[in-house]
């Protein structure tokens, strides 16, 4: 397959402001273009709503046993308390990046983060495990729409390759940076009702400064929104989760069963509606490009991998090693806060390491990491957990790092955002089974948390090694 080049094989991209009130059919009006973007802007306020909507979605990591008792949830169903925003997430992020293309991504960007601060603070006044879950679906939804639409704007703003890098490296080490202060920020504060009030109001912020600060720019196929495809996506991966999160009481019962073979029905529904419609979510002839198909690979064991792993070991450390909510925050801040640090550097290997085999490093340390963190949770203390975060927290910046820039490199630049939810579609596909998974093997083993956590580590630690050997694999032929 030849490389693929953006100047010849897709048309530039104008801004676009929309038809003026009087435009008719009849009668085009001349078109209206949007002031030119602001690149320094557009990366701040994109960076900083990733930030506060990673913030979100990490919130619960530290708060879960807090949370679970003030809503009475019992252990079964815990999983959809962390389960709620990636399961939003990954079933409208790639409707989210086709409707910033088409209709607009300042557009579809400032809808997110208004939603996204209105559903945060209801999330805070939640009374049951299921309000609760339900605003987290919410939230999920509207950090689709950010996270989608980012990556579009920045490359409307950066339109060379040397300043896309700079932006989709920025961008990828705030998501790291979100991750790491999420936890820290909830720790901190007195309750998690008050911390996701605290978060409701950032976003909220974030969108007023950005009413007036960025620029539309779009991209139209024409044609109607994929409802169609939208709905079956979302249904198959709710039976994903479901099935998930019920087998940990027997994988072997029908509704289990019937729950993974829905899934599989509803995925071979949505691929024959991609197929059929004159503007999918997600363009299935990209599945031939080897870079497309690393970086789905590279978000699917992200989440699977690492994702779902750390989002359920805080809540270990503080049922089998007595850690306050605090102290798990700071501990977690280990491997969050030098995943930030390593992403925000990587952009100086850009040139001399490819993102593929950036994602391959990146995978190798996860994996080396948790395998020395095996027999930590039995030991009675956290030191043992130090290398293997320190570790893990090295890898998983090289994974933030790469993962954005290979998902816009990897399609046409007219389709970025369609790139970019695709890549991150895949990741919390991974992260929705990646918990529940996780959760399953720790609770459900004979041998008690500690065993199972182990289980859980070499479960993690194989799957990205599987990881590490795909991407390699899935390269560029000449």
């Amino acid at each position: 397959m030849t490389r693929f080049n953006e100047r010849t094989l897709t048309p530039p991209e104008t801004p676009h402001a929309g038809p003026a009130p009087h435009q008719t059919a009849s009668h085009p009006a001349a078109p209206h273009l949007e002031a030119p973007p602001h690149p320094r802007a557009t990366l701040a306020l994109t960076s900083a709503a990733t930030a506060v909507t990673l913030m979100t979605y990490t919130a619960p990591i530290v708060t879960l046993p807090d949370t679970a008792a003030a809503l009475h949830t019992p252990l079964s169903a815990q999983a959809w308390l962390i389960n709620g925003t990636p399961l939003g997430l990954a079933a409208l992020l790639l409707v989210a990046g086709s409707l910033a293309d088409d209709y607009g991504r300042r557009r579809i960007f400032l809808l997110g983060t208004l939603t996204l601060g209105i559903t945060t603070a209801l999330g805070a006044l939640a009374s049951s495990t299921w309000l609760f879950t339900l605003a987290r679906v919410a939230q999920g939804a509207a950090s689709a729409a950010i996270l989608a639409s980012s990556l579009g704007l920045l490359v409307h703003a950066f339109p060379t390759p040397r300043g896309r890098l700079h932006a989709t490296g920025v961008w990828g080490a705030f998501v790291s940076g979100g991750i790491a202060a999420g936890p820290l920020l909830a720790g901190s504060l007195p309750s998690w009702r008050f911390a996701y009030g605290v978060l409701g109001a950032a976003i909220l912020l974030v969108t007023a400064l950005s009413v007036r600060t960025l620029s539309e720019s779009r991209s139209p196929r024409g044609g109607r929104p994929d409802i169609v495809g939208a709905l079956t996506f979302g249904l198959a991966l709710v039976s994903l989760v479901a099935a998930l999160t019920l087998g940990r009481d027997g994988w072997l019962r029908p509704e289990v069963g019937l729950l993974f073979l829905a899934t599989v029905v509803l995925l071979g529904l949505f691929a024959l509606v991609e197929l059929r419609t004159a503007t999918p979510m997600i363009d299935l002839t990209l599945l031939r490009r080897p870079g497309f198909l690393a970086s789905s690979a590279g978000g699917l064991f992200t989440g699977l991998a690492v994702i779902g792993l750390f989002s359920f070991f805080p809540v270990l450390f503080q049922q089998v090693l007595g850690l306050t909510p605090m102290d798990t925050a700071w501990l977690f801040l280990l491997w969050s806060g030098l995943s930030f640090l390593v992403a925000l550097q990587a952009k100086r290997l850009a040139g001399r390491v490819p993102p593929r085999h950036q994602l391959a490093a990146g995978f190798t340390l996860h994996a080396a990491g948790v395998l020395t963190m095996l027999g930590a949770i039995d030991s009675g203390t956290w030191h043992r957990l130090l290398p293997g975060l320190v570790l893990g927290g090295v890898g998983s910046g090289l994974l933030n790092a790469a993962l954005p820039l290979l998902s816009v490199e990897s399609v046409p630049a007219a389709r970025a955002a369609m790139g970019s939810g695709a890549q991150q579609t895949f990741r919390y596909i991974g992260s929705c089974a990646g918990v529940a998974l996780t959760i399953a093997i720790v609770t459900s083993s004979a041998g008690g948390l500690g065993h199972g956590a182990n289980v859980a580590l070499v479960v993690s630690a194989g799957m990205a090694l599987l990881a590490a050997v795909a991407v390699l694999a899935l390269r560029e032929r000449a």
